[in-house]
C-alpha cells in the first residue's frame, strides 16, 4: 500500500493511529514518509465505533489538510460507509459498502472544516484493497 500511496501522491499531514500493536505495525509498513506527518497514537481508536471515530475526526485541527486514520473493523468500515455522500466511481462505493478488508485504503475529500464533518459529508475518491495492487499479488 505504501507504493500505491506514493504513486498517488497521498501524504497525510496527520496520522491518527490506534495504539494497538497491529495498527502500529501497519503504520511502520507505510514509513518512511516523504514529509513526516504528525503521528498521534490514540487508545480511544481501539475498537471504536463509527460515531466515536467521527468524533475524533471532528476534533482534528483545521490546519490539517489531510488525515490518515488507522484503526479497526467493524468501526472503520462503518465510518467509511457513513461518510460516503458521493463517489467518483460508483463501483468503489459498492465495494466499500460490501467490505473493508485489512490493509484497505479509502480516500475521501472533505469539503469543510473537520469539526463539521458528518454522515454523508465526504466524497469517496478511491477505494483500494491489497488484492487490487499488482505488486502485492502472490
Amino acid at each position: 500500500m505504501r507504493q500505491a500511496m506514493l504513486g498517488l501522491a497521498l501524504s497525510p499531514d496527520v496520522v491518527l493511529v490506534s495504539s494497538a500493536r497491529r495498527t502500529l505495525q501497519t503504520l511502520e509498513a507505510l514509513e518512511p514518509w516523504e514529509e513526516t506527518p504528525l503521528i498521534e497514537p490514540m487508545d480511544a481508536l481501539y475498537l471504536a465505533t463509527a460515531p466515536e471515530l467521527l468524533k475524533v475526526l471532528n476534533g482534528v485541527a483545521e490546519t490539517a489538510r489531510s488525515v490518515m486514520l488507522i484503526g479497526h473493523n467493524p468501526g472503520l468500515h462503518e465510518l467509511a460507509v457513513l461518510l460516503t455522500g458521493s463517489a467518483r466511481d460508483p463501483a468503489d462505493a459498492r465495494r466499500l459498502a460490501e467490505s473493508y478488508p485489512t490493509g484497505a485504503l479509502a480516500e475521501f475529500s472533505v469539503p469543510g472544516p473537520w469539526r463539521t464533518l458528518a454522515a454523508g459529508g465526504a466524497r469517496l475518491h478511491r477505494f483500494l484493497c491489497p488484492r487490487d495492487l499488482p505488486q502485492l499479488a502472490i
